[in-house]
């Protein structure tokens, strides 16, 4: 045997036996990294951060809590022509391949990596994309040579083994499911269904072939085939993804020349955090549920923390995700757990309620506003408001800025920060224009100033009977306002707080008709003597007047009349029988409203008049379920008898004469609204705040309106009461809804009386009589009326 012949033995010998020990030893490494490739038990249970869903009572998903915005879709609900779109375009291979296509990673190999041609695409399965998505590995990364390779065919190989078993554990429809409902399409949207409402705000399943072909080519480039970014490409894609589907047969030579030219027509409704139905119902609901128990420690107003309190002892919704846990023992995350909440919300009233706001606000009350504003010499602030309360203001803002916590936590100095506040910056503020905002320059300080100036509004609207809260408004617009002034907020209420003053005269024995004369009543304060402001007209001071009258023309001279006749003490016992639970100071200034209160208390107040005298507490929510369907928790109406049904009837008879005849009258005037309405208008001191709140037999509806500060006001009575400021958004709230034939509330709707009644009130809110007459014009026909 020749040298060369023995060299070439040894050569293969050592070959063989090195490699067999090197065969051993990755082997040996594979077992070890491959120990965390999903298990079987994972691979049934991935993590797919399904979003919570806030459905209406007429059945809508309006609005989400989620990470990724994404919910799931049954096999039975996706289009057969979006799976054919995804197969097609790809992996047309799906059907034939048990989770990896070898004949595909050679194309791949030859073709893309050889040839150069990227035309042919990727050789990533279907199912392989699915593990990828659902079970992400680490990012390759390494300035070690040749480590970042390694990890990158180490990961390969992982996303190989998981797709197997994937394609083991699972039928075909099912692994196309799970990759329809989990891939990215942009636009924050994850999974076919949030795609489908995001870019054609439709259900998957009345997608057109084009709209899934159009979907589909997203996925490969989620912001290259943008629609909305980028049209022409997208148009380029949809039409490829189509190609496809008529290559592979899933559609007709002819329905493909038919659709090819059919533009790219987008409903485009980007769902995020910012967006959609209620943002301002989804986030109290949010703070709802998460509250924890309450410690006195963390509260200024007594009151407060025994409200709060009441309700982590009485609602079960209070403190819900921490009352609550799942049967892993883990606690339920609202953002990944695909919780189903089935609120109280109407989402046609929502949309009206909404839509209300806006146009009062952008369309005449803003502008009215602004006009003023050219007149202000330190605008927004009124040109009665001292320099000194100006800069507290301001200071108080830059503290609480993002701006001045990011810098103060970088270390930069006081001096700095301020200074910063002075440095003109490009930025995105919020306008009142088509597109909602407006790209501009302006230093921090003039950010500040401009938002101030722009005026603020709170709606709600609940049932009468069950307290379930229909539309709930926090704010203009929640991507640049996001405080809720509907339940965080608590502001002067003025002369909204009026009828609790006369609910507790009438349940004493009063009725609308009893006269009184009408002079100004003085109370006694320590050393001094405090008189409540008249506003009636001279023609009417030292005559006698009906308390309907009183109400009607919100007389302060009245209602300090009331408070003679029962003291604060009285009134506030009323207020907390019917639901308020803030604080409120005895003192005789409350009969003319100078107490603060939230939205959200005065309209469940008042909602206890149109529920015949029962205070129900307002309902959010009436079921919970999880991801899979099983019932979680129910919520049901929490009531208490507050005041006679006698009382309630009175107190409306006495409120629709605000609306007929008195302050609120607009609303037939103005807003043509017919049939039975009552409620009452609120102005505060200096037109800071503008309130009205009303109610029908069927709704209760409270509006507040106001500048963020109270130093930002109208100087104007005439444009700063509430018949102006919250009044309109009321009218045009009813309007609409009256105007929806599918909300059975109506004109036709009427107040009931109690049973037995027989009182005849034959007064109006025009009654005054100029010759001090003194008979009332009541008439009770049945003795034991009151009993």
């Amino acid at each position: 045997m020749d040298i060369n012949k023995q060299k070439k033995i040894l050569y293969w010998f050592w070959n063989i036996i090195i490699g067999g020990i090197s065969a051993i030893i990755i082997l040996l490494l594979c077992v070890a990294i491959f120990a965390e490739i999903p298990s079987f038990e994972e691979l049934e249970n991935p993590q797919s951060n399904l979003a919570t869903q806030l459905i209406s009572t007429d059945g809508k998903v309006f609005n989400t809590f989620h990470i990724e915005n994404r919910e799931y879709v049954s096999f039975e609900e996706l289009p057969s022509a979006v799976i054919d779109a995804a197969v097609s375009t790809e992996d047309a291979r799906f059907y034939r391949h048990a989770g990896i296509d070898f004949r595909g990673l050679a194309r791949v190999g030859v073709k893309t990596l050889l040839l150069h041609d990227s035309k042919q695409g990727g050789g990533s399965t279907i199912t392989q994309q699915l593990a990828k998505t659902l079970f992400p590995r680490e990012e390759a990364r390494s300035r070690i040579p040749g480590v970042k390779q390694a990890k990158l065919v180490i990961n390969k190989l992982k996303e190989w083994i998981t797709a197997v078993k994937l394609e083991r554990n699972y039928t075909k429809n099912e692994i196309v499911t799970m990759y329809l409902n989990s891939i990215f399409f942009g636009s924050n949207a994850y999974g076919i269904k949030a795609a489908a409402l995001t870019f054609f705000n439709k259900e998957p399943k009345d997608l057109t072939v084009e709209e899934c072909a159009c979907l589909v080519g997203m996925v490969n480039k989620p912001t290259r085939y943008n629609p909305v970014l980028n049209p022409e490409q997208s148009l380029s894609r949809r039409n490829h993804v189509l190609k496809q589907m008529k290559k592979y047969n899933y559609i007709e030579n002819a329905q493909y020349d038919s659709i090819v030219n059919i533009p790219i027509v987008l409903d485009y409704r980007q769902q995020d955090h910012n967006s959609g139905l209620g943002p301002y119902f989804r986030d109290m609901l949010r703070r709802t549920m998460n509250a924890t128990e309450p410690k006195r420690s963390s509260y200024t107003q007594y009151e407060d923390y025994v409200a709060d309190s009441t309700l982590w002892a009485s609602d079960p919704l209070y403190g819900w995700l921490n009352k609550n846990i799942k049967p892993d023992g883990t606690k339920y995350n609202l953002d990944r757990d695909g919780l189903k909440i089935y609120t109280t919300i109407d989402s046609r009233m929502q949309q009206y309620a909404e839509e209300a706001v806006e146009e009062h606000l952008k369309n005449d009350l803003q502008k009215s506003f602004n006009g003023e504003l050219k007149y202000k010499s330190r605008k927004p602030f009124s040109n009665d408001v001292d320099r000194d309360v100006i800069e507290i203001v301001m200071k108080q803002a830059r503290r609480w800025s993002d701006r001045y916590r990011e810098m103060k936590e970088s270390g930069s100095s006081e001096s700095q920060i301020l200074k910063s506040f002075d440095e003109p910056t490009q930025m995105r503020v919020f306008a009142w224009n088509d597109k909602g905002y407006v790209d501009t320059t302006m230093t921090p300080n003039d950010s500040i100033r401009y938002y101030k100036s722009f005026l603020r509004a709170a709606f709600i609207a609940l049932e009468p009977n069950t307290g379930e809260v229909r539309a709930y408004v926090g704010g203009p617009n929640y991507r640049f306002f996001k405080y809720d002034n509907a339940r965080q907020g608590k502001r002067q209420v003025g002369s909204t707080f009026k009828p609790f003053l006369y609910t507790l005269a009438m349940q004493e024995g009063f009725t609308p008709c009893d006269r009184v004369v009408n002079i100004p009543y003085s109370f006694p304060l320590a050393d001094t003597i405090w008189t409540p402001r008249s506003t009636d007209k001279d023609e009417y001071i030292g005559k006698t007047v009906t308390l309907k009258w009183g109400l009607t023309n919100s007389s302060n001279n009245i209602s300090a009349y009331l408070m003679k006749q029962f003291g604060p003490e009285s009134l506030v016992e009323m207020c907390r029988k019917m639901g308020i639970q803030s604080y409120l100071n005895p003192v005789y200034s409350l009969c003319v409203g100078s107490c603060d209160l939230s939205v959200y208390e005065m309209v469940s107040a008042y909602n206890t008049l149109p529920s015949r005298g029962v205070y129900v507490s307002p309902l959010l929510v009436t079921k919970i379920e999880d991801s899979d369907g099983n019932l979680l928790a129910n919520f049901t109406t929490r009531k208490r008898e507050a005041i006679s049904d006698q009382t309630a009837y009175l107190m409306v008879n006495l409120m629709e004469g605000v609306v007929n005849e008195g302050t609120a009258r607009r609303l037939k005037f103005k807003y043509g609204l017919e049939g039975e309405l009552a409620g009452k208008t609120g102005t505060t001191n200096d037109h800071s705040d503008g309130w009205f709140i009303g109610y029908t037999p069927k709704l209760t509806a409270g509006v507040w309106v106001g500048g963020e500060d109270r130093q930002v006001h109208f100087d104007n009575m005439s444009l700063g009461q509430g018949s102006n400021m919250a009044l309109p958004i009321w009218g045009i709230f009813m309007q609409k809804v009256y105007n929806d034939p599918t909300i059975p509330i109506g004109k036709d709707d009427h107040f009931v009386a109690p049973p037995g009644w027989r009182m005849v009130l034959n007064c109006t809110g025009d009654d005054a009589d100029l010759e001090h007459t003194s008979s009332s014009e009541s008439e009770i026909i049945e003795e034991d009326f009151f009993n």
